[in-house]
């Protein structure tokens, strides 16, 4: 077999090397067993040749008293053996979930946007539990099995040299089928892998998306897809499990011809007084027991198969790197932080920017307001600067140093964000509030609380802190109004330097917006804040302005100067805005410059 050893090898001695004592129990147990098999063929044929020559009777209690002994001592081995072996999976396997899981997390945005999350569920889940027993027995099974194969033709040997050719002849022909079988199937077992994780990320998504498939009657088209996914899955899936069941097949017959083959030979060598009664039934059991390490080694390789193209998808999984290189050491200061965006250029498709040439600052603890029609890269901004992505041209500036060589977890550490989707967990009130940071107390926790308004809507929980939250709809449902007073609440607890407030407010009733701009003014206070909106009227707390249209700087200054020049775009919109406020009212500059309005 053509098998990468090398590198399965370093997966095994990665994930194991922890637990090596154990590991190592694990194969004491393993050893001993194929000990233990050796020996009662041994004990039943001295039993017999010794009855059939009238031997003492002592001998024959001694015989019998050591089979019931290595009887009950194999079944504590294998007790023990499944224990370690079960241990030793499920820590290598969590682990390599854990790993895989880590990596995903660092990984950029573009490649979560292609990779659905049923996908990597699939991934990370469904092909590491596929590796259980790759990781728990199969160097140790394949090895142990194979020396319990030697032992056997050594025995076959010393019984008749005749014997021993013909039984090693028959066991190398079975594993010159295996090894056949198993070159043939590893791709089958590959694209079934595959198209399982296409299955749950087609799940995934659609289940994601019930309420509006509902709502738009798509209801039919979603089934019409999953049966055609359903049916393009079934072939791939049948050849992979046929392919199996004809190396099981297969090995059921050899194992039948290589017991009528072993029984005939021991026939022969008796009717020759060559063996006695006893040694025919060692040669039967030996022959008989065969099949066990063949049978042993064929479900291996048949574990093989799948863990082949799992460790192979894993690897990929592993190596795919980020397009965020975490290569930076600096950190930040506590307190409000400049920003200041230089000529940054960026486009989800290399072929297509979306932002161009774009240049503003943001100093130490001023609010930046961001207009601009929807796709025209005002949220952008603000993934750039979490650092989601790169910009492909240009440099963003944090506190006068470039995002690259800040440390990615420091500033994210330092960047708070409330939008109007905000998102709850199936946790607890205390695990949403704090994003399962174990070190906040309670007591900070609960006068955030009450501070921001939520303090009513706290003490009517059942179990406090512990209140389970659902998805907006769980044990605890929340209305948007709460639901936007507690992202304020975490950022809060988070107490960032930089808060982005991405259209907060755009969907609230007019007295629960009262309340959030309320919690969002102390918020704000000593804090540098970039506030996207489409309302004016969330903008008059900002010390500057930018408009952005189509990914250009249309405009960018002070906001007290943009509303008092009738020509900027700013007072237009202003303008525009209090027109479709007050119909019946005409707008007119009052003296202090900016646009009010006045009665006719």
């Amino acid at each position: 077999m053509n098998l990468p050893v090398r590198r399965y090898f370093a997966l095994l001695v990665i994930y194991l090397k922890p637990q090596w004592l154990k590991v190592c129990l694990m194969i004491v147990c393993l050893l001993a067993g194929i000990g233990l098999q050796l020996l009662n063929p041994q004990i039943i044929g001295y039993f017999i040749t010794t009855a059939s020559t009238h031997g003492p009777a002592g001998a024959l209690m001694a015989a019998g008293g050591l089979y019931i002994l290595a009887a009950l001592l194999n079944q504590g081995i294998s007790v023990a053996s499944t224990y370690f072996t079960e241990y030793v999976a499920w820590t290598a396997t969590n682990q390599l979930r854990s790993d895989l899981m880590a990596h995903c997390l660092s990984l950029d945005m573009g490649f979560h946007k292609t990779h659905t999350s049923g996908e990597m569920i699939e991934r990370i889940d469904g092909d590491v539990d596929a590796l259980s027993n790759f990781f728990s027995q199969f160097a140790v099974n394949l090895i142990s099995n194979l020396l319990l194969l030697a032992g056997m033709l050594v025995f076959f040997f010393a019984i008749n040299w005749l014997v021993g050719i013909v039984m090693s002849a028959f066991a190398l022909l079975a594993l010159a089928l295996l090894s056949s079988m198993h070159k043939r199937a590893i791709p089958l077992w590959k694209e079934q892998r595959s198209m399982s994780a296409d299955y749950y990320g087609f799940l995934s998504e659609r289940l994601a998306g019930l309420e509006d498939i509902r709502a738009n009657g798509a209801g039919r088209a979603m089934l019409r897809d999953f049966y055609q996914l359903l049916r393009k899955w079934l072939p791939i899936n049948n050849r992979a499990i046929i392919a199996g069941a004809e190396m099981g097949i297969t090995m059921l017959l050899l194992f039948v011809c290589g017991t009528a083959l072993a029984l005939g030979l021991g026939l022969y060598l008796w009717s020759l007084k060559m063996v006695s009664l006893g040694t025919v039934y060692v040669l039967f059991s030996y022959a008989n027991s065969l099949s066990q390490p063949l049978d042993a080694i064929q479900n291996e390789l048949q574990d093989l198969q799948q863990a082949e193209a799992c460790i192979q998808r894993v690897e990929t999984l592993l190596h795919t790197p980020s397009t965020l290189p975490n290569t930076g050491t600096l950190t930040l200061p506590a307190g409000p932080l400049g920003v200041e965006f230089r000529e940054v250029e960026f486009g989800y498709e290399a072929q297509e920017s979306i932002l161009h040439n774009l240049s503003f600052g943001i100093a130490p603890g001023h609010a930046l307001g961001i207009l601009g029609r929807t796709g025209s890269g005002k949220t952008t901004l603000t993934r750039l600067l979490f650092r989601l992505y790169d910009p492909s041209a240009g440099e963003i500036l944090v506190n006068d140093m470039p995002l690259r060589k800040i440390s990615l977890h420091d500033l994210r550490r330092h960047i708070g964000m409330v939008t109007q989707d905000v998102q709850i967990f199936h946790a607890s009130v205390r695990d949403n509030l704090t994003f399962f940071e174990r070190g906040i107390p309670d007591t900070q926790i609960m006068a955030i609380l009450e501070e921001i308004g939520l303090g009513t809507w706290y003490r009517g929980l059942a179990s406090g802190l512990d209140t389970r939250l659902g998805s907006g709809n769980g044990e605890s449902g929340l209305s948007a109004g709460e639901a936007q007073l507690l992202a304020c609440a975490r950022v809060f607890l988070a107490n960032p330097g930089i808060v982005i407030l991405d259209e907060a407010s755009s969907r609230l009733d007019p007295a629960t917006e009262a309340l959030i701009e309320r919690a969002i003014t102390r918020l704000l206070e000593n804090r540098t804040a970039l506030i996207i909106a489409h309302r004016l009227s969330t903008l008059q707390r900002v010390d500057q302005i930018l408009i952005v249209e189509d990914g250009y700087k249309r405009e960018y200054g002070s906001r007290a100067a943009l509303a008092n020049d009738p020509a900027s775009r700013f007072a237009q919109l202003l303008h525009n805005e209090i027109r479709a406020t007050y119909p019946s009212e005409q707008i007119k500059p009052r003296s202090s410059g900016l646009l009010a309005r006045s009665k006719d």
